[in-house]
């Protein structure tokens, strides 16, 4: 256990301890300058009926900053739920649009509703509610900076001045024409530096970067990683500036999309939550395990129509777990490179297969390495050369149907619609088992029997 998880625990206990006395002041005391983080930490170790009698308790902005920043799987939304409707509208209206769209839009329609109703002004979140959670809409706030393209750098300053008590952590100013069509962008140092008199059109420039409503989080990342932005405007069909979005946005974004990939990586299902119950993994699991079981039974299959060369040779035995586990290491191998790659990088179909190239290259080089030092293992084993170029052959073939199908597979299931993280492992191991198999045993009975 690190230091600061032994340190949370600690708090948490001893918060748990003044909730029972009642003691409000040692308790106003002990989280008076927690960060929010580490209060959400904190609330986490609480039993949930605790966690509202703090959250009854905190200053508003305190509760809202710390409900912003507990983890998803803590149903932070169901902990907003339970306040009084007073109790809660003075924590929603403390949250940026963004995040308590994001806790309300986690609810039941029956209680989203509720909830907006106890809100004097929930028009914005609403707004941002209409959304898809996972594109750029979804992700942004409609709390910016914006002023007219028409006016001047001192004007411009007074209406900063003016939305600036309302918009928390601006870094980007837009200028925007009468209809809100973005114009273009300045910086706020600019502005301070300029003659007071000066067209505000002479400080503006073409954002790096503009991003549609609907556009993918994941791809709104990439772009705002790629011209190293601090906020990124988002509009609108008719290219109206709608919101922002801000880095530490799309640092929860890239982080659930890892978390996502990995799982879909290892054939787990990515609603299965990291902290879920055993029940409900066993139940999201199965399904892949089931399937993998159906891969399995072809190699099985294999070996079933070679038993006569296993029995009479049950060295084979021993080698075949090494040429199917060497084949599907090569394979993951394979895997994580091309799937990382048609991730990150914006290519076309003709570029990927290009992958398949130098995976059947790297295969051949390895195979025939890797291959060449099997077969000494095995000439030393057995004093047979013939066992050891059966063996050569069977794993310089097996890395190679490994190398190239690791990179073709992921291609192949991308450009049919399917996402390659979730079934590309399934039948990549599955080949790689079944060729390992079929060249030893089939080597085998051709030459040594």
């Amino acid at each position: 256990m690190s230091e600061r998880t032994a340190e949370i625990e600690e708090q948490a206990e001893r918060l748990s301890e003044l909730l029972r006395k009642g003691d409000t002041h040692a308790l106003a005391k002990l989280v008076e300058d927690v960060h929010p983080s580490d209060l959400a930490d904190i609330l986490e170790g609480l039993e949930e009926a605790q966690r509202v009698q703090v959250l009854e308790f905190l200053p508003p902005p305190v509760a809202a900053e710390a409900l912003a920043e507990m983890e998803g799987v803590e149903r932070p939304e169901e902990l907003l739920a339970q306040l009084e409707p007073g109790r809660l509208a003075e924590v929603v209206e403390e949250m940026p649009d963004d995040d308590a769209a994001d806790l309300i839009g986690e609810l039941e329609p029956e209680e989203q509703a509720r909830v907006l109703a106890s809100l004097p002004d929930s028009s914005a979140i609403e707004e941002l509610l209409h959304y898809a959670e996972d594109t750029a809409g979804g992700i942004m706030t409609s709390e910016l900076v914006a002023v007219p393209f028409d006016i001047t750098a001192g004007q411009a300053l007074f209406e900063i001045r003016r939305q600036a008590r309302d918009v928390p952590d601006f870094y980007t100013i837009f200028v925007v024409g009468s209809d809100r069509r973005l114009r273009g962008v300045t910086t706020l140092q600019d502005l301070v530096l300029a003659d007071p008199e000066a067209p505000i059109t002479q400080l503006t420039e073409q954002p790096a970067g503009v991003v549609p409503v609907d556009m993918d989080q994941e791809e709104v990342g990439r772009i705002l990683s790629r011209y190293n932005l601090a906020s990124i405007g988002v509009v609108d069909e008719l290219d109206r500036l709608v919101g922002r979005i801000t880095f530490d946005d799309v640092i929860d974004v890239i982080e659930a999309e890892t978390t996502e990939d990995i799982l879909r990586f290892a054939a787990v299902s990515e609603e299965e939550e990291l902290r879920g119950g055993t029940l409900d993994a066993a139940r999201r699991r199965l399904p892949w395990l089931a399937l993998n079981l159906l891969t399995a039974l072809m190699g099985a299959s294999v070996v079933f129509v070679f038993r006569e060369t296993i029995e009479r040779m049950v060295i084979l035995a021993a080698v075949m777990p090494m040429i199917a586990g060497l084949g599907g290491n090569s394979g993951t191998q394979a895997l994580a490179v091309t799937i990382r790659r048609i991730a990150l990088s914006d290519e076309s179909l003709a570029e990927r297969w290009s992958v398949v190239r130098k995976e059947l290259t790297v295969g051949l080089i390895n195979g025939f390495l890797i291959g060449g030092i099997v077969a000494l293992a095995g000439l030393l084993l057995v004093s047979d050369a013939v066992f050891g170029l059966v063996v050569m052959l069977a794993m310089w073939g097996n890395l190679v149907v490994g190398s190239t199908m690791g990179g073709f597979m992921p291609i192949f299931l991308e450009s049919i619609g399917v996402d390659p993280a979730v079934a590309s492992s399934v039948f990549v191991t599955a080949l790689t088992d079944l060729c390992g198999f079929f060249l030893l045993l089939g080597l085998a009975s051709a030459f040594l029997l």
